[in-house]
């Protein structure tokens, strides 16, 4: 499927104008407003939640929302090409990998890289180069390579002197439509792959673009590999969107596809890409995204059952336990009376998954000799995989512990941050830590225990962990063990756990090593300050 074609049966699927048949192969799409979002204005910030959006039929006969719209609209741009990683022994590993191609600043300082429209919707102002923004610590978070339409510009103008039709007529005034520079975006995107790849992250009502931009695999000129955005987990309602090829689209080199979800229920998922995924994944493509929940917005003069109450009327969240054998978050057994204004793993109800910081840590092994073989140009042997590096947030010890982004000099002779996301975990003495734990290893389960301070999982595969009665089904324990394609919500709780350092590790003793070196592996720091 051509790119145009691609290009316009996004927007026809997502409601907007289709792009003028000059479009070019990379492109971007951020919409300041949608159906379901219709007021721009109100599409940059995250309103409170006070009731379920209410729907009527509208004019074309589509739904649209009449009176208090819940949500707003993100955006993100993400390259799929390869790229360096530096292990824990100090060895440079080639990937597979994708990078981040907008919020460059806010991914390099450990946060997702979504944004709002009017981030999203920004000119830089200079001039990207390799590496960037390792390379210059320049700050820019809106999408790399987006510029005015010159040629729509020029096009219309000419067109208005003569009196005749404008060939873009939907070109907005300041002439953004998601024409890009196709420059700055392989000067940023060549050999600049992250593990994980960058994380997502929204809330739940929000409607979420996400381009995909296929830069090519530099090392591997031979391969003419397609990329897709595959959500693991995640229940979206259309295939098209899914990112499984075989009954979705693939993105060729050279051309970008923007994805579109509603989000869906709260909770903890991750995404791969889906073109032969046990090599894709072993070799790099992998990344987190997670839901914030509805009550994160609920007033602090509201009670928490309240508003779970109130969301029984949304048809898409609605849980009735008595009729929906798959309903997922029903009312808690009991009212604790807890009001909202706080930070929340899920719509609990009862404030059961109330934390104060958040940390993210996806777990993923390398083998190194896959890894060689898979830029050399040999055959790679998918039976005899085996990993020996072990990593969270892509990092070994005792690189899990640095602070900030780790830069990787890749072929290009250029600094990138390979692995921007650290995997410290810092506690306030009496605070709550959710930790995001998600596992896309393709060889080995992984266990992970903790030291001196219990772990409350409240949350499996995106799930909280309830019954049908609404009775809470969370428990406690030292030590978790997941398998690739799974994922935990883990509180620490550091309520009289003395001031210290304690350790987040796995008792696996072999995945306690980088590669021949001991020490190192799947290990990190919890710091209670």
């Amino acid at each position: 499927m051509s790119s145009k074609i691609v290009g316009t049966l996004v927007l026809a699927l997502t409601g907007f104008a289709a792009m003028p048949a000059i479009a070019q192969s990379f492109r971007v799409q951020c919409p300041t407003s949608t159906i379901t979002h219709p007021t721009a204005a109100n599409n940059n910030s995250e309103p409170a939640y006070t009731s379920p959006t209410s729907q009527t039929l509208g004019p074309n006969g589509y739904l649209v929302p009449s009176t208090n719209v819940n949500g707003a609209i993100k955006c993100q741009q993400i390259s799929g090409g390869d790229g360096y990683a530096t292990m824990g022994d100090g060895t440079q590993t080639y990937m597979f990998s994708f990078g981040p191609l907008s919020g460059i600043t806010n991914i390099s300082s450990g946060q997702p890289g979504t944004e709002f429209p009017a981030g999203f919707n920004t000119v830089f102002g200079g001039t990207l180069v390799p590496g960037d923004p390792a390379t210059n610590g320049v700050v820019y978070n809106g999408a790399v390579g987006l510029t005015p339409d010159a040629d729509c510009i020029a096009d219309n103008a000419a067109a208005a002197a003569a009196g005749s039709a404008l060939p873009c007529p939907n070109l907005p005034a300041n002439g953004l439509d998601g024409h890009v520079d196709p420059r700055p975006i392989m000067d940023v995107g060549v050999m600049n792959g992250n593990i994980p790849a960058p994380l997502m992250a929204i809330d739940e009502d929000d409607e979420f673009f996400l381009t995909l931009t296929n830069v090519g695999m530099i090392m591997r000129p031979d391969l003419f590999e397609q990329h897709t955005v595959h959500f693991h987990g995640y229940p979206n309602a259309s295939a098209f969107y899914d990112g499984v090829p075989d009954a979705s689209v693939a993105i060729n080199i050279g051309g970008s596809f923007t994805y579109y979800y509603l989000a869906p229920d709260a909770g903890t998922y991750f995404w791969h890409c889906h073109i032969t995924p046990p090599e894709h994944l072993q070799m790099g493509m992998v990344g987190q995204i997670y839901v914030r929940p509805r009550q994160n917005r609920v007033p602090s003069s509201t009670t928490l059952y309240a508003a779970l109450t109130a969301q029984q009327g949304d048809p898409r969240t609605a849980c009735n336990s008595a009729a929906d054998i798959l309903c997922s978050n029903p009312l808690p057994a009991v009212n604790t009376g807890a009001t909202g204004g706080g930070k929340y793993a899920y719509n609990d109800g009862d404030g059961s998954t109330a934390y104060d910081v958040e940390y993210p840590l996806q777990i993923h092994g390398f083998d190194p000799n896959f890894h060689f073989v898979g830029m050399t140009f040999n055959p790679e042997g998918f039976t005899d995989m085996k990993d020996k590096y072990f990593l969270l947030n892509g990092r070994s010890y005792p690189d899990t512990v640095t602070a900030g982004p780790l830069s990787t000099v890749s072929a290009d002779g250029v600094g990138h941050f390979s692995q921007p996301l650290p995997s410290i975990i810092n506690i306030t003495a009496g605070q709550k830590a959710l930790l995001r734990i998600s596992d896309l290893d393709v060889t080995e389960y992984q266990t992970l225990a903790s030291l001196g301070i219990r772990m409350h999982v409240v949350g499996y595969n995106a799930k909280l962990l309830r019954d049908q009665a609404g009775n809470n089904m969370s428990y406690y324990t030292n030590s978790i063990t997941l398998a690739g394609g799974e994922s935990l919500d883990v509180i620490l709780d550091s309520t009289g756990v003395p001031v210290g350092t304690y350790y987040l590790y796995t008792p696996n003793l072999d995945h306690l090593s980088n590669d021949a070196e001991n020490f190192g592996g799947l290990m990190t720091e919890i710091h209670v300050n």
